[in-house]
């Protein structure tokens, strides 16, 4: 792979949010790349949950401590070291954030600031990506994709507190981490990934997961909503490879970039469903939009990702279709298949992703 297995091998890595569903693939993506990981998260949030069925718990070192205690963050960098920190912790629903809104901002706001002050005070040098929304721009639901550069913000918690947090970072990037310091910062903004593993509330796969598997009709609530859908590899994958180039080289110090689907991947709630039930056999739903008075969530969301392509050489690998069905053969195998040894499936589409980038010429993983 594109200096990823020489870069990452034997590295101490911290992840933030290792519990959770993108902290767990990218744990188990770093360790098959000979990563020592350290992962530091207040709960298992969802049960089932990917951490669990992957067994996680015996290949990092299983921290539980909560973000915002900033002492205790700082006592975790001292103790495991780390040469990188992936920073993933965050309350990251929408709807849960006009329910639990002081919770949602301390987490995602005063988490950041936690870890960002507990780097300030790290004594060696460091890389740290810190993992925010594509939901941290202020979303007009224009047609055209939004830029690094377009202006942040949100109206519902979720959004906002995302948004404040890019402003944490840009403000301590200024402040406290010049380019030439042992600290050297970026920032990956994306959402809507999905990929097996994932039972959090209020996300559409997991919803038609949870009732497929039971036998049940699955409820949309907006069949009609446009997202930015990608694989969790698809990040992740950018992620690693933002990490990779702030580790040669401090040109991209306190950058941020956006890492989603080829802006003509444009397709609705209905199309993921419908695609979905296609590797699902027998299964329904139904649109309940009109008996639903929830609150406020955006129906068109796009990004640009050409400064990720052009300064990381990144873009997205999988096409629709191939997304959809690694998705649901996850849990296929996981509902079908007792006693199915989860972290073998969940490695063997990680090379098979990687197997795919290489074949369509992505320089990461060459």
């Amino acid at each position: 792979m594109f200096g990823q297995e020489r870069i990452f091998s034997q590295k101490r890595i911290l992840i933030t949010g290792h519990c959770g569903f993108k902290g767990s693939w990218l744990s188990t993506w770093l360790t098959s790349l000979g990563a020592k990981v350290s992962g530091l998260s207040l709960e298992i949030p969802t049960n089932p949950s990917m951490f669990e069925a992957t067994c996680l718990h015996e290949n990092v070192d299983d921290i539980r401590a909560d973000i915002c205690a900033h002492e205790t963050v700082f006592k975790t960098l001292t103790r495991v070291q780390p040469d990188f920190v992936f920073h993933l912790a965050a309350q990251p629903l929408v709807k849960l954030s006009y329910e639990h809104t002081i919770n949602t901002w301390s987490s995602n706001l005063m988490g950041t600031v936690s870890l960002l002050e507990a780097l300030r005070h790290y004594a060696n040098s460091c890389i740290a990506v810190f993992i925010t929304s594509d939901k941290c721009y202020d979303n007009s639901e224009w047609i055209w994709g939004y830029r690094e550069t377009d202006v942040l913000g949100g109206p519902d918690p979720y959004s906002a507190s995302k948004g404040a947090a890019e402003l944490a970072i840009k403000s301590y990037v200024k402040s406290f981490f010049p380019a030439n310091g042992p600290i050297r910062i970026g920032i990956g903004r994306a959402g809507n990934v999905i990929g097996g593993g994932d039972w959090a509330a209020d996300r559409i796969v997991p919803d038609c997961i949870r009732a497929w598997s039971q036998g049940q009709v699955a409820e949309l609530r907006s069949p009609q909503a446009t997202r930015p859908w990608q694989h969790v590899l698809e990040p992740l994958s950018g992620y690693l490879n933002l990490a990779y180039y702030l580790y040669e080289s401090a040109n991209l110090h306190g950058e941020p970039f956006n890492f989603g689907p080829n802006l003509d991947q444009n397709y609705t709630v209905a199309d993921v469903v419908s695609t979905m039930s296609d590797q699902w056999p027998g299964t329904k739903w139904k649109d309940v939009s009109m008996k639903t008075d929830g609150p406020y969530e955006s129906g068109l969301l796009k990004l640009n990702c050409d400064k990720a392509l052009a300064f990381l050489n990144w873009r997205a690998t999988m096409n629709f279709e191939e997304t959809l069905k690694m998705t649901i053969s996850w849990y296929r195998s996981y509902y079908e298949t007792p006693h199915q040894n989860m972290r073998e499936v969940t490695l063997n589409q990680i090379e098979e992703y990687t197997t795919m980038a290489r074949r369509r010429n992505q320089i990461w993983a060459q």
